[in-house]
Order: C-alpha cells, then sequence, then structure tokens
C-alpha cells in the first residue's frame, strides 16, 4: 500500500474519536463506560459505607468486578460478600454484567 499524506481532501472526514470509541469498547468485550462510572458513584450502596472506606472498585474485567481492599481482612470480607455484591450489581446494573468479585490488598 502506497503512502499518501492525511487527510486527503477528496476522502471522507475524519470520524470523531467519541463516536468510535463505544464500538471499540463493545468490540473488546469490555463494559462500556457508564458501567464502571455507575459501579464507582454508587459503590457504597453496593457494599455498605463501612466497606466502601476499605474497599474500591479497580473495574470490570470480562464479567469479573476487580476490587482492591485494603487489608487481608477487608479482602476476607469482600470475598465472604461476593454473592451478595454480585446480586446488588445485577439489580443496580439491570444486567448480568457481573458474575464474579477478584479482590486484593492493595500496597500502599
Amino acid at each position: 500500500m502506497p503512502w499518501t499524506p492525511l487527510p486527503d481532501p477528496n476522502g471522507p472526514p475524519p470520524t470523531n474519536l467519541g463516536d468510535v470509541l463505544p464500538l471499540v469498547v463493545e468490540g473488546l468485550g469490555a463494559p462500556s463506560v457508564d458501567v464502571l462510572v455507575l459501579v464507582h458513584e454508587r459503590w457504597p450502596e453496593v457494599v455498605g459505607e463501612e466497606v466502601a472506606g476499605h474497599a474500591r472498585p479497580l473495574g470490570i474485567d470480562g464479567s469479573t468486578l476487580k476490587v482492591a481492599a485494603e487489608s487481608p481482612t477487608w479482602a476476607s470480607h469482600i470475598r465472604w460478600s461476593e454473592a451478595e455484591i454480585v446480586a446488588r450489581l445485577s439489580v443496580l446494573l439491570g444486567r448480568d454484567e457481573v458474575s464474579s468479585v477478584a479482590v486484593r490488598v492493595a500496597r500502599n
């Protein structure tokens, strides 16, 4: 393929990144940005205020919610509460975005 300078004055106009980014994210199988924002904003409702002060969501990988806890004790609590957290997220998100929780102890 020969090199041609961009943009081609006779070609289509450039596409806005904001118009194609959701398609790229969807193609990768990642949750939408709206889902991630909602999980972060409503985290205290999902796990309770006390737990939310000691653990935070990091993101969603496939259908696994990744969580960082500040100590092994809080990590164990999250693991013990996994079924309840998944159920609350299903209600909050209105679908099965999250089917499991993986927690690790955060390094300070």
